[in-house]
């Protein structure tokens, strides 16, 4: 017992000794100049890369089956679709009127086709919230470094049966959701986040753009009954779904992969400070293939967008270099980078083995809380 407390007390005493020395005005004044976007950057980012995705996924569709150029062009589509795919959290953190025209090419372009406007994403902000972030309220946050190795199984478990969820959502309860205030209020809180926990359930705040949602998930349901009818009148081929199936799995897979890296998902359900938060999100500082595959758009630098989370994507790299030379050698800002996924991962898996060791479990606290909500 007396241990318990001592160990509490140390880590007590070592988190508000690391805010002390956090001082985030002096971090910001060395980045002051790096938080507007770059809207030709973006513009030229986004088309060229939808334009890869879109194009070599005709070419996989086209191609003869298991062929090479098919098994090439899958690769390479599913990797854009993942890198055009994450310009959506770049777009939940613009606001106001910023860059508008790009917002509404992305949904037209991507996020209607694809299954995914912008909106269904709004939850990320709770991932931001510092009385939520690492907790059963927030969307994006599992203790997997704290639980049995069983939950990350069942956390990668989810990736198949995400594009099926989507296209049930759009085309059964979309509809039925139009029907009673009620059953609207249902889907927007339990069916309308990207999350990677799967008891989360998203609060609507009055201010929620109600005429925005219906817009969109009207123009989706109408794009995804399209689809369905062009399938059953012969237009497209049912093998044609199956490959698409295939390649929306495998870029999907791929942000599931990456999010491992993106925290330590080691905070057993506590609300966490400002700095543990910070320290608890993952900068990958290495810069293989690796890295440049699962960390598009800015995210290899996670713990420096927690830091800042309005800093756009194209500025991080640089922002994170002047940090990094300005900021003395027991910052706690140093302690948020990683040499590379692969020992992120290892920290992961490890902490979980020791977790089964213990016998902890805290995602009970995960089902628990979200079933009261």
């Amino acid at each position: 017992m007396n241990s318990a407390a001592n160990l509490k007390r140390d880590r007590t005493t070592a988190t508000q000794s690391a805010s002390r020395n956090f001082s985030l005005r002096e971090m910001k004044e060395l980045i002051q100049d790096l938080f507007a976007p770059k809207p030709l950057l973006y513009w030229t980012d986004f088309l060229m890369t939808v334009s890869v995705a879109y194009g070599f996924a005709a070419m996989y569709i086209m191609a003869p089956a298991f062929s090479l150029i098919q098994v090439t062009t899958f690769l390479v589509s599913g990797a854009a679709l993942f890198r055009v795919g994450t310009f959506i959290h770049e777009i939940v953190h613009m606001s106001g009127r910023t860059m508008v025209g790009f917002r509404v090419a992305w949904n037209v372009v991507c996020g209607v086709p694809l299954l995914m406007h912008s909106l269904l994403y709004s939850n990320h902000l709770d991932h931001h919230n510092p009385r939520k972030h690492g907790t059963p309220a927030d969307g994006e946050y599992l203790p997997l470094a704290s639980a049995p190795t069983r939950e990350t199984v069942l956390y990668f478990a989810q990736v198949p049966v995400l594009p099926l969820l989507a296209i049930f959502r759009f085309l059964v309860l979309v509809p039925l959701s139009f029907l009673h205030p009620r059953l609207r209020r249902w889907l927007l809180e339990r069916w309308s986040s990207y999350a990677i926990n799967p008891y989360y359930r998203r609060a609507v705040p009055p201010t929620e753009p109600q005429r925005l949602w219906i817009a969109l998930d009207a123009v989706c349901f109408l794009w995804s009954a399209m689809i369905l009818i062009l399938v059953l009148k012969g237009f497209l081929t049912w093998t044609m779904v199956g490959l698409f199936y295939c390649l929306s799995t495998y870029s999907l897979a791929l942000n599931w992969v990456r999010n491992l890296a993106a925290h330590r998902y080691a905070n057993m359900g506590s609300e966490m400070t400002f700095a543990e938060q910070v320290e608890g999100s993952v900068n990958i500082v290495g810069s293989s293939l690796l890295t440049l595959l699962l960390f598009p758009v800015g995210l290899r630098y996670h713990g420096l967008h927690h830091l800042f989370p309005s800093l756009p994507y194209h500025a991080l790299g640089k922002a994170h270099r002047r940090l990094m030379n300005a900021l003395p050698e027991d910052s706690p800002y140093r302690r948020t980078c990683c040499p590379g996924f692969f020992t992120a991962l290892r920290d992961l898996l490890r902490g979980a083995r020791l977790a089964a060791k213990r016998g902890d479990d805290p995602m009970r606290l995960w089902r628990g809380a979200n079933a009261k909500i």
